[in-house]
């Protein structure tokens, strides 16, 4: 996922206050989000960052510009109208470095999942001292959306991203598959926190993450359905803290501390 925000197409011209149904197989015909630039990619990094090596920093852009490339086709024709070798020639790098960095598809247009795994386990495992994982993981899902970080659902331009992914059963399936990849993260961190096995956490830690998860998920599933429907960024992302503070509120009740 890229940051997004409105704009004339670059490449035809057109207005963005043109006309153009943003409904259906098209995610906003008559308009275009934009790539970010410096955006985070899966290590967590930025392409300026200091701790990378020059290599690391070259691999870094490359794959920001793979997948931004991707997220504008995307959004532009639907997700399941562009193959993998147009990405490819947009990004001006062959196919098979294409598949180098994203090994399927879905991943070209999903590529924060990893960043949101590393975000977990950071807030988790360098949490204080006398800070829980549950009081660890309220904090950052609070601060991300503070920030309008892409992983809090809301934002300026979002709804298009949202579009794409919901028109596209393979989208919508990877996306699914990303939550339950979440949800076993979390469980081994929790296990860990308890003093337990990571690899093989038991019933607690794996009932634990199915409650913080499907909480997190509800919030989310929220906040793009009104964001969707047009409400005010602002309003939506106020709402949306709010539901937050009061799953998180339910779920210290629920579980353990």
């Amino acid at each position: 996922m890229v940051d997004v925000q409105q704009r004339g197409d670059a490449r035809t011209g057109r207005d963005p206050k043109g006309g153009g149904a943003t409904g259906g197989g098209s995610a906003g015909a008559g308009r275009r989000p934009e790539a970010a630039r410096g955006r985070q990619a899966e290590t967590g990094f930025e392409a300026e960052d200091g701790r990378l090596t020059l290599r690391e920093r070259k691999k870094l852009r490359t794959r920001q510009r793979i997948s931004g490339e991707a997220t504008l086709l995307f959004i532009e024709r639907g997700f399941d109208n562009v193959t993998v070798a147009e990405v490819a020639r947009a990004a001006e790098v062959s196919t098979m470095t294409v598949f180098n960095y994203f090994p399927r598809k879905e991943d070209l247009f999903l590529d924060r999942i990893p960043e949101g795994q590393e975000l977990i386990s950071r807030a988790v495992r360098g949490r204080g001292p006398d800070e829980t994982p549950l009081a660890a993981l309220r904090r950052l899902v609070l601060d991300l959306l503070a920030e309008r970080h892409p992983l809090c659902g809301v934002g300026e331009g979002f709804e298009y991203f949202w579009r794409t992914v919901l028109d596209s059963p393979a989208l919508r399936a990877r996306a699914r598959e990303a939550v339950e990849e979440l949800e076993g993260t979390l469980a081994g961190l929790l296990a860990e926190a308890a003093g337990g096995d990571a690899a093989r956490p038991d019933h607690s830690a794996r009932l634990a993450a199915a409650l913080i998860v499907a909480g997190i998920r509800t919030a989310y599933a929220e906040a793009v359905g009104r964001q969707l429907a047009g409400e005010p960024v602002g309003e939506v992302a106020a709402g949306q803290a709010e539901v937050l503070r009061r799953t998180f509120e339910v779920l210290e009740q629920a579980l353990p501390a």
